[in-house]
């Protein structure tokens, strides 16, 4: 432990500890590339395929936190995976394995194919198609181990279908459409158990922000996203926070603005620009609460990577600090350790509906403990609220 520790401090100096600072990381190995795809998998990020100045790329590489270095992996398909070298696809991890499908490649201008990367034996397996039209652009999101896709460009224009895949069954589902327009090159990604997608091209460049209930199967609009309109932007959440970055916007600027989303309060303020240069086409990868985000086209190919972490506030103490629900499902009687100083508990149905006055709620040394009086077997929301901070938790409880 004592190793790791300092290896990770010679690696990144204090970047645990720097309050919204970007840090630059080692550079992404190979030629320059911009709409490249990424995925983590064992806590490692890695970057797959691309577009370089020679043409599209299947080549992959993997980035280790501690060593602050990249290394060489197989390319999408392995030795025999000619013709499948690609940009503008989707990747995600479910169960420790990565996935990439959709995109374009030099003389194939939509794939549907999904390919499965399982670094216990360094190979890659061909998985079901996707189950809706060729396409590239589209958008990807993890949520409980099934993986949602879908917007993008395919041969009839822009689209707006959604399809969630279960790697258990290796199965494609279709569920419901985006709630915004039809697009190409939002950003999409998961945060607690939600999938959000926003900005994009439409025709036109968009700014809403939009949030996906997998538990109603609904898509609930919320506060747009305050910097200029854009497309192709760089995406990442680390709950309750999500945050965009750069992108193009309707004058050709590539911009280097980072804004922070709240979930709790649903609002945005802007944080420190970009560490490098303005951009669109960059991938963005979380690795033990730390994004690196790199790579993308400026005008320029580009391969920096930079680092960014945010010091945790007040209301990420009451957040992180020992929180724990449990247990979860419960027949009846949750508990809930949090620092319950100046706090207060209320239960909501998934309606909205308050339910406080069905759960008999006692305040304990260690946080709360709530009892089920008189609802029926579902899901339920509980949040805590502080008199200055507002709502500084939000969990979802299952009721037996």
């Amino acid at each position: 432990m004592k190793i790791t520790f300092t290896l990770f401090l010679c690696a990144f100096g204090l970047i645990s500890w720097s309050q919204d600072i970007w840090t630059q990381a080692d550079s992404i190995n190979g030629a320059p590339r911009t709409v490249a795809s990424a995925f983590v998998v064992d806590g490692e990020g890695y970057a797959i395929g691309g577009l370089d100045q020679s043409g599209f790329r299947r080549k992959m590489y993997s980035y280790t936190f501690i060593q602050n270095d990249w290394d060489d992996e197989p390319s999408i398909g392995g030795d025999d995976g000619g013709g499948l070298n690609r940009g503008s696809a989707c990747a995600f991890s479910i169960n420790n394995k990565g996935y990439v499908c959709l995109g374009q490649g030099q003389t194939n201008p939509f794939f549907k194919d999904l390919w499965e990367f399982d670094e216990n034996t360094n190979a890659w397996t061909q998985k079901a198609d996707f189950a809706g039209s060729e396409r590239r652009q589209a958008v990807a999101f993890t949520i409980n181990s099934l993986a949602y896709v879908g917007t993008g460009y395919d041969a009839t224009g822009y689209v707006k279908d959604m399809y969630k895949y279960s790697a258990e069954t290796n199965t494609w589902t279709q569920i419901s459409d985006f709630g915004g327009t039809a697009r190409k090159e939002a950003v999409g990604f998961s945060m607690g158990d939600q999938g959000y997608v926003g900005t994009g091209d439409d025709g036109v460049l968009r700014n809403d922000f939009w949030q996906y209930e997998p538990t109603t199967d609904m898509w609930i609009q919320k506060a747009d996203f305050p910097g200029t309109k854009r497309k192709g932007a760089a995406a990442w959440g680390i709950f309750p926070q999500a945050f965009i970055c750069m992108g193009e916007d309707i004058n050709s600027e590539y911009k280097r603005d980072l804004w922070e989303y709240n979930y709790f309060s649903d609002t945005w303020v802007q944080r420190s620009d970009y560490g490098g240069p303005g951009r669109s086409g960059a991938i963005a990868f979380v690795l033990q609460g730390v994004a690196f985000v790199g790579s993308g086209y400026n005008g320029n190919f580009n391969d920096d990577m930079y680092s960014y972490r945010k010091l945790a506030s007040l209301e990420d103490h009451y957040i992180t600090s020992n929180t724990k629900l449990y247990p979860n499902p419960s027949n009846g009687t949750f508990k809930l350790d949090i620092n319950s100083t100046d706090l207060e508990l209320e239960v909501y149905s998934l309606m909205g509906q308050i339910v406080t006055d069905q759960f008999q709620i006692e305040k304990t040394s260690g946080g709360f403990e709530l009892t089920d009086i008189d609802n029926p077997a579902g899901n339920y929301l509980i949040k805590c609220y502080h008199p200055e901070l507002g709502q500084i938790y939000q969990s979802k409880i299952v009721l037996l």
